[in-house]
């Protein structure tokens, strides 16, 4: 038998927690998910792989950030259904840019107890960066956060936004206003994230369909749809 035949992935549809742990400090920086193909892929490799449930798919972490986490020791709890990463982090674990994932508290009114060590908007991108902060926001106070606003009000008011900034793109196109275009397409870009959050879905899955789409002619596209 393997030892993987031993994690049960049935109980959760698949996959299993993954704790990622600091091996020297002991100090936990993020916790995440696998499949039995990233998990087989951080025992073969040595470097933490995991699955998105989001993004629906497979990564390694720091693929994209250079912030690796190479493998001490892997441990599976009593159940058989979690496992704990015991890891040497390179940079930073959390996206945010600070060392852990848990840097809030909600026993002392949701007190920030670590700082940002590293900008990390370059290394996933503005979208993913803008996206992940839209997440933050939906239980933020909706009196200072215009996001919280939005994603905790009336649905058709978050919407018409959306409508409402999409004319104002046409028109700064019919005008051949460069600055004004970009302005407006920025406000479009934002609203439709923040549509996409309220539903729970990560722009990648966006990127991927622009992507199955690439190569087809417009007519295939549309005939798939059909289909």
């Amino acid at each position: 038998m393997s030892i993987l035949d031993k994690v049960d992935f049935d109980k959760n549809g698949g996959i299993i927690p993954a704790i990622a742990q600091d091996a020297t400090t002991n100090e936990v920086l993020m916790m995440a998910y696998m499949d039995r193909q990233s998990l087989e892929l951080t025992l073969s490799t040595g470097f933490a792989h995991y699955y998105s449930r989001s993004k629906q798919k497979l990564w390694k972490k720091g693929e994209t950030s250079g912030h690796t986490q190479e493998i001490v020791d892997v441990l599976l709890d009593c159940d058989n259904d979690t496992v704990l990463l015991k890891i040497n982090q390179e940079g930073v674990a959390c996206h945010t840019g600070r060392k852990s994932c848990f840097f809030t508290s909600i026993k002392d009114e949701e007190k920030i107890i670590s700082d940002v060590e590293i900008n990390t908007t370059e290394a996933y991108g503005i979208i993913d960066t803008l996206y992940h902060t839209i997440e933050q926001r939906k239980n933020a106070d909706p009196k200072t956060s215009w996001t919280a606003k939005l994603l905790q009000g009336n649905q058709n008011s978050m919407l018409k936004k959306i409508v409402e900034e999409a004319g104002e793109f046409t028109f700064a196109i019919k005008d051949d206003d460069k600055e004004e275009i970009i302005y407006e397409a920025a406000d479009v870009t934002y609203h439709m994230l923040v549509a996409l959050a309220s539903k729970n879905i990560n722009p990648h899955l966006v990127k991927q369909e622009l992507s199955r789409r690439f190569g087809l002619s417009g007519i295939e596209e549309k005939n798939s749809r059909n289909k």
